[in-house]
């Protein structure tokens, strides 16, 4: 299958804040504050400059983020399947060709992230694109900042229902195209709290 380039205009973005924070002691951790901003705020205000438009995957909490103007995307269900049911919500209601997925919780993320996964999708004839960053042993796959093809829809949904619950593993096999980014700590992402206090200053908006 051949795929039309990805551009911004053919784009979604979606935050996915649909987990069940079982780290941060059971918290909604898109409503999270940190820098006197909500996680999944932050990471909207951040996607959008990058896209057609901007949603978030939230399975609780739901009227409060429809209160940022967006669309709120829920799981098909109340599993908590983690990103693999957020990416399958995404695939489902969005209307543009491609979509890109964010975590809520990684809120230094590169404001060119979708023009390089474009990029790197474009350049290898794939329908799914994923970061990466720089380790000893190669490039280590940063799976959930991630660039779908609406076509794969179905790819997904069987996945999931087979159990499959890794987006990183369901990537793999459809030999997704990597976008290699120098600077680790725009994906260094905050789980605990303690992860949250610990990330490094952001030098932008």
């Amino acid at each position: 299958m051949s795929f039309a380039a990805a551009r911004a205009a053919d784009t979604t973005g979606l935050v996915l804040a649909g987990g069940r924070g079982s780290r941060m002691g059971g918290l909604d951790k898109g409503l999270v504050q940190w820098r006197g901003e909500a996680l999944a705020l932050r990471a909207m205000r951040r996607l959008r400059p990058q896209v057609a438009g901007v949603a978030v995957n939230a399975n609780r909490h739901q009227a409060t983020y429809a209160q940022w103007g967006v669309p709120v995307w829920p799981d098909a269900d109340l599993a908590f399947a983690g990103p693999m049911a957020g990416l399958l919500a995404g695939l489902t209601h969005c209307r543009t060709d491609w979509l890109v997925t964010v975590p809520c919780d990684t809120p230094l993320f590169p404001l060119d992230l979708v023009a390089r996964l474009a990029a790197a999708a474009e350049q290898a004839g794939r329908g799914v694109a994923m970061a990466a960053t720089p380790a000893a042993d190669g490039p280590e796959a940063q799976p959930v900042f991630l660039l779908v093809h609406r076509s794969l829809r179905g790819d997904v949904a069987h996945a999931l229902a087979a159990g499959e619950r890794r987006v990183g593993r369901w990537a793999a096999v459809q030999q997704a195209a990597l976008a290699l980014f120098d600077d680790t700590d725009a994906f260094a992402n905050a789980n605990t709290p303690a992860e949250l206090a610990a990330l490094p200053p952001d030098i932008a908006p």
